[in-house]
C-alpha cells in the first residue's frame, strides 16, 4: 500500500500519509486533520518521522485537507476585507467544520484502520487554519477532541468577544497553541493584534477552567507570520496533543505486566528531594520562565516562612536548594526558609538574551561599552514587564500556595541580576525587606542607578520601613567591577537612615565562583 495518496471525497482534495509501520501491521491510528493541503507536514515529515522511529511520538495517520476557497471556508462569519480592492471573507467556516467531520472524517474512518473517538483525533492548522481549527473545537467537539492552533488568526473582527462570550472551550479538549512575538508588530490593520490576541485567549481559557495539562502556548521570541515558524512547531503540537497520554497508558500497561521501570516520576533525571518545578508565562510577553521551589523542611513558624527569591535559577537553585536543606536540619539547623527561583526555559545554566531583556532597562548603544566579544547587545528593556510577572503572578501563586512571612521576602541576583535587585530596591522599595546584589552590573546605562537614588530613597522613606542591602564581589573580579561595588557600597554607606547596607568583598573568588562562598551568609541574613 502506498504510504502517500492523492484521495478526492465529494470534491475535495485530501492528501493522505499513512505511518511507516500501517501495512505491516494490524493496528489502529489517531488521525490529524491538518488545513492547507497538508502543508505543515509535508514541510517537515522527516523529522516527524525520525520522532516516530526514536519513540519520541506514537504513529499518526496524517490527512491534509486543499480548500476551495480559504479565505472563506476558514472564517467563521463574514467580514469586509481588510485591503481595498480584495473580496470580503467568506464566513463559511461552519460549513466546513461540517464537512471535515461528517463527510472527510466518516470516509477516513471508514476506509482505515483508524481511531476514531474525539481523543485519538487532532484538527490542525496555521494562521486561518488555526483559526478554523479553534471553532472546530467549540463546534465539534465530539469530532475532534485535539486542537492545534499555529499563529492562529485570531485578529479576525469579533473573534475575541466569541471567546469571551463563549467561555472556556470544552474541558474534553487539549489545545496547543503557538505564536511569535513579532506576528504582527509591522502591521497597522487589526492584524496587529496577532500576538496579544493569542496571549489574551491562552490567558482567558486558563482561567476559565482549562487546566495546564491541557493547554499549552509556545511562544516564539523572533517568530514572525511565516510558514517556516509554523513548520517547526508543528512535530511539537503532535508531540503535545498525542504523545504525552499514549506513552502514559503505555508505560501503565508495561508496568502491570511487571515489565519496564518502577512508577517514580523522576527515575531518569537527578532530583533534589523536597523541589518542584513550575512553568509559568508572562500575561504581558508570553515569555516562559521556569520556577523552581525548594520547600522548607520543617513547618512554618508563626508568621509564615521566610522567603528568598533568587534569580538565575538555571545556575543557582541547586547549589541554594541543597544548602538550605542540610543547614536547617534540626535541631542546631538554622530557621527553615523557602526558596523560590527564578529560571528561564532552558538547559543552558546561563541564558543570555533572556536575562539581558528581563533584567535591564532600554539602553541605546551609545549607552554602552563595547562588548568583550564585539557583539551587538542583546535585546534590552524588559524590566518593567519582568517586574509586573514577579509581582502580579509569580509572588501570589506562591502564596496560594506555601504560608510566607510577608515581612521577610528577599530578592537576590547576580551580575545583571545584581543590577535587577538595586533596581527593584531603588524603584520598587516595598516589593522585599532584603536586597542582595552580587558582583552586580553598576556601570549598566552609564552608571543610571546613581541617577535614581533620589527618588529611590523617597520611595524607601515612604514605605516606612529601613530596607537591608548586602552587597558581595569577588576579589578577583575584573578591577572595574571590584571597583564599581566598592565606590557603590561607599555612596549607599552614608544613608543610613534609610538603607543599612553592607559589603563583603571574598578573597581568591571571581565573577561566578564568587556565587558558592556567599551561599550560606546569604541563608543567614535572609533569615535574620
Amino acid at each position: 500500500m502506498n504510504r502517500y495518496q492523492q484521495l478526492v471525497v465529494e470534491n475535495r482534495e485530501l492528501k493522505l500519509y499513512l505511518p511507516p509501520s500501517y501495512q505491516d501491521s494490524e493496528r489502529f491510528y489517531p488521525v490529524a486533520y491538518v488545513q492547507d493541503h497538508g502543508d505543515l507536514f509535508m514541510d517537515c515529515l522527516n523529522y516527524v518521522e525520525h520522532l516516530f522511529s526514536t519513540g519520541q511520538l506514537d504513529e499518526v495517520i496524517l490527512v491534509g485537507i486543499s480548500p476551495v476557497n480559504r479565505n472563506d471556508e476558514y472564517t467563521p462569519w463574514p467580514a469586509d476585507s481588510l485591503l481595498d480592492g480584495n473580496p470580503p471573507f467568506g464566513g463559511q467556516g461552519r460549513a466546513y467544520v461540517d464537512e471535515v467531520a461528517d463527510v472527510i472524517k466518516v470516509h477516513i474512518d471508514g476506509q482505515y484502520r483508524t481511531l476514531p473517538e474525539p481523543g485519538h483525533t487532532a484538527i490542525i492548522g496555521g494562521s486561518f487554519g488555526g483559526l478554523i481549527s479553534m471553532f472546530a473545537g467549540y463546534w465539534r467537539p465530539e469530532s475532534f477532541g485535539r486542537i492545534g492552533m499555529l499563529s492562529a488568526s485570531l485578529w479576525y473582527e469579533g473573534v475575541m468577544d466569541f471567546i469571551r462570550q463563549q467561555g472556556s472551550l470544552p474541558a474534553s479538549l487539549r489545545v496547543f497553541m503557538s505564536v511569535g512575538r513579532q506576528e504582527g508588530v509591522y502591521k497597522k490593520n487589526a492584524q496587529k493584534n496577532m500576538f496579544p490576541n493569542n496571549l489574551e485567549a491562552h490567558r482567558f481559557w486558563g482561567e476559565n477552567g482549562m487546566s495546564k495539562q491541557r493547554l499549552q502556548l509556545k511562544v516564539d521570541p523572533d517568530g514572525t507570520h511565516d510558514a517556516i515558524f509554523m513548520a517547526r512547531r508543528f512535530p511539537d503540537a503532535l508531540q503535545w496533543l498525542f504523545m504525552k497520554e499514549a506513552q502514559g497508558e503505555e508505560l501503565k500497561a508495561k508496568q502491570a505486566q511487571g515489565e519496564g521501570p518502577s512508577a517514580h516520576p523522576n527515575d531518569s533525571l537527578f532530583h533534589i528531594p523536597g523541589t518542584v518545578t513550575w512553568s509559568m508565562q508572562s500575561d504581558l510577553t508570553g515569555r516562559e520562565y521556569r520556577i523552581f521551589i525548594a520547600e522548607p523542611m520543617g513547618p512554618p513558624p508563626e508568621g509564615g516562612y521566610p522567603v528568598l527569591y533568587s534569580l538565575d535559577a538555571n545556575a543557582t537553585f541547586g547549589s541554594l536548594a541543597e544548602a538550605i536543606r542540610i543547614q536547617s536540619r534540626t535541631p542546631r539547623g538554622i530557621p527553615a526558609a523557602l526558596i523560590v527561583g527564578i529560571g528561564f526555559d532552558s538547559d543552558s545554566p546561563i541564558v543570555s538574551n533572556e536575562r539581558f531583556y528581563n533584567f535591564t532597562e532600554y539602553a541605546d548603544t551609545d549607552e554602552l561599552p563595547v562588548r568583550p566579544n564585539g557583539f551587538q547587545w542583546p535585546e534590552t528593556g524588559g524590566v518593567e514587564a519582568f517586574h509586573a510577572f514577579i509581582e502580579d503572578q509569580l509572588k501570589p501563586a506562591v502564596e496560594r500556595q506555601y504560608p510566607v512571612n510577608l515581612a521577610k521576602q528577599a530578592l537576590f541576583g547576580h551580575s545583571l541580576g545584581g543590577y535587577f535587585t538595586l533596581h527593584t530596591l531603588f524603584t520598587r522599595p516595598q516589593a522585599f525587606q532584603r536586597y542582595i546584589a552580587a558582583c552586580p552590573s553598576v556601570w549598566w546605562k552609564n552608571y543610571m542607578l546613581y541617577k535614581q537614588w533620589e527618588e529611590g530613597k523617597a520611595r524607601i522613606l515612604q514605605t516606612g520601613q529601613r530596607k537591608e542591602l548586602h552587597i558581595y564581589v569577588g576579589a578577583q573580579e575584573k578591577p572595574s567591577m571590584v571597583q564599581d561595588a566598592r565606590e557603590l557600597y561607599a555612596f549607599l554607606k552614608g544613608q543610613e537612615d534609610v538603607l543599612e547596607t553592607a559589603f563583603t568583598e571574598i578573597e581568591g573568588e571571581g565573577h561566578v565562583s564568587v556565587l558558592p562562598a556567599l551561599i550560606s551568609p546569604l541563608l543567614r541574613f535572609v533569615n535574620a
